[in-house]
């Protein structure tokens, strides 16, 4: 199977091209923000260093969110369009996930990967091993740093998995002794995600797939707060 695997929900652009379990061609780049503007050169310049044509391509493998608003947009997007246009799989995958699955094994240990949502928020989620396959614990959620530290547990090994922003280190100066900061783990491994989505099921209907935000954007909690007491599905203004 070969996999076409992009995630920019965050700072990084990362793309990977994997074929079965092998990685085929892969980049990462960490210093711009601008991933609109590149995620399509990216992809044209792995595929053909791969060798591959876009006929070639049996499923695309998108990290869902959460994340960056506009970042998780623009991956999402794009995996829709490439979906569509060549009529294959889609497969969308939590990015705390991903960044969980980016790091090996530990027998007995709680992955608790994060990214910062900003005001001293994460987004976080727990993760496990178990039988060679990375597990839930907990749901993905977005709450505050110092809310998530409270429900860690304290009798097993925790690894968290992320990049302490110094608004988050000054909003919890010092950690439990029985949990260890992985800062290098702070970026997803899209050849992780890639083997992630080999498996999973692939979305039904492609038009229909949505970022998982986990908040409301601004302009959602714009509305709200202009309509109190009213709720709305969509909010997207039809003009005629």
């Amino acid at each position: 199977m070969k996999i076409l695997a992009l995630d920019t929900s965050n700072h990084p652009m990362s793309i990977a091209l994997v074929e079965d379990n092998l990685l085929k061609a892969t980049t990462t780049i960490n210093t711009i923000r601008n991933h609109s503007i590149y995620v399509l050169p990216t992809i044209n310049d792995l595929m053909a260093k791969a060798g591959w044509q876009p006929a070639d391509l049996d499923r695309v493998v998108v990290a869902q969110g959460p994340g960056s608003y506009t970042g998780i947009r623009i991956a999402v997007t794009t995996a829709k369009t490439l979906a569509m246009t060549l009529g294959i799989d889609l497969v969308g995958v939590s990015s705390l996930k991903a960044l969980a699955a980016g790091i090996a094994p530990v027998t007995n240990a709680l992955l608790v990967p994060f990214f910062d949502a900003r005001r001293g928020n994460v987004f976080a989620g727990s993760y496990r091993w178990q039988d060679g396959e990375l597990t839930g614990v907990s749901a993905d959620s977005h709450l505050a740093f110092a809310s998530l530290l409270d429900r860690l547990p304290s009798d097993q090994p925790v690894y968290l998995l992320g990049e302490m922003t110094p608004k988050l280190a000054a909003a919890v100066p010092e950690l439990p002794a029985n949990v260890t900061l992985l800062p290098a783990a702070a970026m997803v491994s899209t050849f992780a995600l890639a083997r992630l989505g080999k498996t999973a099921a692939p979305v039904a209907d492609v038009d229909a797939f949505i970022p998982n935000y986990l908040r409301l954007t601004e302009a959602e909690a714009n509305w709200q707060k202009a309509h109190p007491g009213q709720s709305k599905t969509n909010y997207v203004h039809e003009v005629k």
